[in-house]
């Protein structure tokens, strides 16, 4: 499977060579904080990821090891990237197409914004590591 994606308004641009992780869906505050919701999420092997265009990508430490990845022009969430992790994580809803991707669950459902429930029937994790097989 090969998959595009950019931000918003263009300026950072990628190709995704090779299979994507099924979404997950992460409601850690950070995620909330930095989307306005909670954050739907794919990740590739981090050498199957090329960067075309990253004259606007940005990165923010959000935890020590950790950083995630916007534009600095329209402010598109992209990525998120634990350093000592073999993958990048690919926010799914910046994707131009991925055909055959789909939601396999939810984590950090204990941190969830208390405005909506998660009635999808995928599974739950109240944290990351209860979510084994998903992730």
């Amino acid at each position: 499977m090969s998959a595009r994606g950019a931000c918003l308004c263009g300026a950072v641009r990628y190709v995704v060579s090779g299979p994507l992780r099924a979404v997950i869906g992460c409601h850690c505050r950070q995620c909330r904080k930095t989307s306005g919701h909670h954050v739907a999420a794919t990740a590739a092997p981090r050498d199957a990821v090329r960067i075309e265009d990253a004259g606007a990508l940005r990165w923010f430490e959000s935890s020590p090891g950790v950083r995630r990845g916007f534009c600095g022009r329209c402010g598109s969430n992209l990525f998120w990237d634990r350093a000592s992790a073999p993958t990048l994580s690919i926010f799914a809803g910046a994707l131009d197409d991925a055909p055959g991707l789909r939601m396999a669950g939810h984590i950090f459902c204990a941190d969830k914004g208390a405005y909506y429930a998660i009635a999808d029937g995928l599974p739950q994790a109240p944290g990351d590591a209860d979510m084994i097989g998903c992730v």
